[in-house]
Order: C-alpha cells, then structure tokens, then sequence
C-alpha cells in the first residue's frame, strides 16, 4: 500500500507543478509562492479544527518545525535554475540529490528515520538508477547544478523533518506546521525578492480556477509523505515518487503541448528498471533468510 501512496504523491506533483506554473505566471513565482501557502494554510488549518486537534498543545525539538522553511528554499531553488539548465536536467538532479540524501538517511537513521542498510546488491539498481540521471542532463550551469541537486536534498531533509514531528504529534499537525512556517517564511522573501511583480493591492482572481488548487494539493502530499516516510526506505520513496511523476507528467505534457521528451522518457525507464531490479533483489534476499 506504502508503495502505491508514493507513486500516487509522485502522480500529484506532477499536476500541483502544472497548476502551480499557471499560477506564477499569472502573479510571479513570489507571489505565486505566497498564495500557494495561504491556500494551504486555509485548508490543513479547516481539517485541523474538524479534527478538534490542538497543534500548540505541546512543543517539541526546535528543529524538527523547519521542514516547511526548508521547503521554500527547495521552491526558490528550482525557480533560479529554471531557463538557466533545461526542465529534464534539474529533475534529474533532483533525483540524484535526493537519491544521495536518502542512501544517508537509511544508513545511518538521519532525523530520527528508521535504518535501511544499503546492501551491496543494490549496486546493479543504482547504476541504472545513476544512468537514467545521466541520460536526462543535456546541459551545464555551475549555479543552477549546484542549487538544482541541493534542492534535492533539501527535499529529502524537509520531508523527514514533518515525518518525524508527524510521528510524535500526527500527520495532520505535521503537515499543518509545514506550511505555517513555510508562510512565515515567505513574507519576508517577498517583501525582498518579489519588488518586480504587481503588488498584491492589484490582485484579481483568475478566470481560470483550477490554478488555485496547487496548494490543497500541496496539502495532500505533504499529508501522504507523512504517513509513508517512516514506513518505506527514503531511497525507495525517492525513486517511487520519481517514476509517478515522470510519466504522469509526460502525459500531462502530450496532453497540454502535444510534445514528448524523448530524454525524460529514456531516463524514467531506466530509474523504474533500476528500482524494480533493486525491490526484486531485496525480497529474495528477505526470502533466504525466511528459508534458513
């Protein structure tokens, strides 16, 4: 069931980025970013008070309420190195981030995650893994590569973080302080960086709605990722995610431009061959264990 929840969030993040897209370019990455959150923060807050849950009921590590500020990093992140290295490139080091950042966190229980040794069997997978991320870089910007893989990392930081104070709160409240510190964050980065747009004194809604809805279905994945972090191994949940997203967002491009990334397309087949070879090895190892 863990494994179908994360290609459905990788299926989700495929629609949410299209959505989010039409919203930016309608009020500007910064203010796009700002209404994505408040949209978010209006939902999680309404579910919060069905619930009859108290999310300040009782404090916990400092650190562990930073994933919705981490996850406006990851947000600013993809929207500088976008124009500057092609679509393909920055997701697939994105993937390559956080297939890195998920390896440690298995290994060594980073943020208080359940361990998941990297066998050695697993090598054969993560050279397909490794060869779809290769097949899908077409070009070099030392700034967007850096902050394109960092954002992969900090995607894999972020969503650990929520899990963790998910697990001690619940998923609900988790998700709700992802994006009430994502929002406190956001202000002051606008107030910053967003001087270039329309201010918001000349907001008006746009007559096409649906582009409004990136942050409920932010919601909803930062809800699934809560609920699946701590039950499958981060490497797993990356490459899960990855291929849910892919090709559901192929078919979101054939659908809106009628193109086909023949890179993206070569790229995704080998991560899923790379993680079904990696799924079928760990359950015949957990078979000959059974068997002695």
């Amino acid at each position: 069931m863990y494994y179908f929840l994360s290609l459905l969030m990788g299926i989700l993040i495929s629609v949410m980025i299209a959505f989010n897209g039409g919203l930016a370019d309608t009020y500007g990455v910064y203010h796009a970013t700002l209404i994505i959150h408040i949209v978010g923060l209006i939902l999680i807050s309404a579910i919060i008070f069905l619930r009859r849950e108290n999310p300040f009921k009782k404090r916990h590590n400092w650190f562990l309420y930073l994933g919705g500020a981490i996850g406006v990093f990851t947000t600013i992140s993809n929207n500088v190195s976008f124009g500057r290295i092609s679509v393909s490139a920055i997701l697939a080091l994105m993937l390559f981030g956080q297939s890195v950042a998920g390896i440690a966190v298995d290994r060594y229980g980073l943020f208080g995650m359940p361990k998941h040794p990297f066998s050695k069997h697993k090598v054969f997978g993560l050279l397909l893994v490794l060869a779809g991320i290769v097949s899908m870089i077409s070009d070099f910007e030392i700034i967007a590569v850096v902050l394109s893989f960092t954002a992969g990392v900090s995607i894999v930081i972020s969503r650990s973080l929520n899990a963790k104070l998910s697990e001690l709160t619940s998923v609900r409240i988790g998700t709700f302080y992802n994006y009430i510190i994502g929002f406190l964050v956001v202000i002051p980065v606008l107030l910053l960086l967003g001087g270039n747009e329309a201010p918001l004194s000349e907001f008006t809604f746009s007559g096409n709605w649906y582009i409004y809805l990136g942050g409920a279905l932010g919601v909803c994945i930062v809800l699934l990722s809560n609920i699946t972090v701590i039950k499958i191994s981060a490497f797993y949940l990356t490459l899960l995610i990855f291929v849910g997203q892919v090709f559901s967002g192929i078919m979101v491009d054939i659908v809106i431009s009628r193109e086909i990334t023949h890179r993206i397309i070569i790229g995704g087949v080998l991560v899923t061959a790379g993680l079904c070879l990696d799924l079928v090895l760990d359950k015949l190892k957990a078979k000959k264990k059974q068997d002695r």
